[in-house]
């Protein structure tokens, strides 16, 4: 005689489901360099069509455009190692550069990538919101007189002025309560801080 037995999976309660970890490794946000590629292509387009234009009229029996004879005269008539000719292909060597350069780098350096807490999600930190913030984290220690902050990739420099307490005390309590700032802006790669205490100038 069999007899069937059923197991039940246990039911986690909606508060003790497990999260996944947010995903550390958020990179840079790229911008779209609109205005240099809008400018390269209205080049381009306008290019294309007037020596269209210019082939078009030749092909149908009238003579071509003075700058085009003009254009083949000199290819002719210069040498490789004139001065004009090395200047031209300079100026296009760096163009081609600068256009390379903006194909391989993310450009918008203001923003600063946050962690990911889910794959869909990405979200990004402007630097002067970062700076606002520590900045009004320094000045709530006590002892602080001024404060001023800038945020980059991968350093935030601060730089403050204190007058009633020793430096050496006011730098312990800034390099705590900065620290836990910093993490707490949620950055995917949060910059390493440098503070600076000093007193202030006198005056006269």
């Amino acid at each position: 005689m069999s007899e069937n037995t059923t197991h039940r999976l246990p039911v986690l309660d909606p508060g003790e489901q497990p999260t996944p970890p947010p995903e550390q490794g958020s990179g840079r946000f790229w911008s779209a360099r609109r205005v240099p590629a809008a400018i390269v292509a209205l080049c381009l387009l306008g290019g294309a069509g007037l020596l269209l234009y210019d082939v078009a009229a030749v092909r149908a029996g009238h003579p071509a455009m003075y700058w085009r004879r003009e254009l083949a005269r000199q290819l002719a008539e210069q040498r490789l190692d004139a001065i004009p000719v090395l200047a031209g292909a300079a100026f296009v060597a760096a163009v081609g550069l600068w256009l390379l350069l903006l194909a391989l780098t993310p450009g918008l350096r203001r923003l600063l990538p946050m962690s990911r807490p889910h794959p869909d999600v990405r979200a990004a930190l402007r630097r002067e919101a970062a700076a606002v913030l520590l900045r009004d984290r320094a000045m709530d220690v006590s002892g602080v007189r001024e404060a001023k902050v800038r945020v980059g990739r991968r350093k935030a420099d601060v730089k403050v002025v204190s007058h009633f307490r020793e430096p050496d005390e006011v730098r312990a309590d800034l390099d705590s309560t900065l620290d836990g700032a910093v993490h707490e802006l949620g950055l995917s790669r949060p910059p390493k801080l440098s503070v600076r205490v000093r007193r202030p100038g006198r005056k006269g």
